[in-house]
């Protein structure tokens, strides 16, 4: 069956995530990628966002975090603190995986999601962090998606809103973070992942038709592409259910 940049993406962030998972997302793809899982992968997932509806069935998908789909056939509603306490209470059990996006990311996972330029003149300033900052901080694990582009694969941030791996190897203990940090970042080419010892971004696969030059030819910074492998493309009985149970209206995936 022929696919989607998005559908690719979508089910590849879906593929990541488990049964005993503890999925916070926000809206747009991350939260198509957590619907995808619990239809197609991961059943027993939990899903809740920053609005507070937790353990939600998503019959629909919604428009925002904010939609009052999101309440369907929840588990609780309730609010922010709800929501950032179910995430902090999971964490000592490994199993929450946060889902984000920025406007920029370097080779450690560091995101801005901020502004692009000088924070006082900024060329373009965005909404910010949002739960980001936090998700980032006290989740153990998470996963990121980004359009592949140069200006967005980027030496130096020009807002740090969310931390990555700072530095480097001990950058989050040094700041007084928790272990854990970004697993992969997931864009319309390929997946990177991190290495294990030196905590820096490697190409971990490319998409079919998609070569390793050419993702590398779109990010301001040099990574690893020895170990990278073509990705393994969506089946029907993914693309079914991602088109038929998770967005049949067709609100992300159009």
């Amino acid at each position: 069956m022929e696919y989607t940049l998005k559908e690719m993406m979508a089910i590849t962030a879906a593929r990541e995530i488990k049964n005993e998972d503890i999925v916070f997302c926000g809206t747009g793809i991350s939260m198509l990628a957590a619907m995808a899982a619990k239809n197609i992968n991961a059943p027993e997932s939990v899903i809740f966002f920053e609005t507070g509806a937790i353990d939600s069935k998503l019959e629909e998908i919604p428009l925002a975090v904010g939609d009052p789909r999101v309440m369907y056939h929840t588990s609780a509603n309730g609010g922010l603190l709800d929501s950032f306490a179910t995430m902090q209470n999971a964490i000592t059990g490994q199993h929450v995986v946060g889902i984000l996006g920025a406007a920029q990311v370097d080779k450690f996972g560091n995101l801005n999601s901020t502004v692009i330029g000088d924070y006082e003149s900024p060329k373009i300033r965005f909404s910010g962090s949002g739960g980001g900052c936090d998700v980032a901080s006290f989740v153990p694990r998470s996963i990121i998606f980004m359009q592949h582009e140069k200006r967005k694969f980027v030496k130096k941030l020009d807002y740090l809103t969310s931390p990555g791996y700072l530095d480097g190897p001990d950058g989050r203990k040094n700041a007084g973070l928790i272990p854990g940090g970004p697993e992969l970042v997931i864009t319309n080419m390929g997946v990177m992942r991190f290495d294990d010892t030196t905590k820096q971004m490697y190409l971990a696969a490319f998409y079919p038709g998609i070569t390793p030059e050419q993702i590398l030819d779109k990010m301001e910074f040099s990574v690893d592409t020895s170990r990278a492998e073509e990705a393994t493309p969506p089946t029907a009985e993914e693309l079914t259910l991602l088109r038929e149970k998770c967005d049949h209206q067709r609100l992300i995936l159009s």
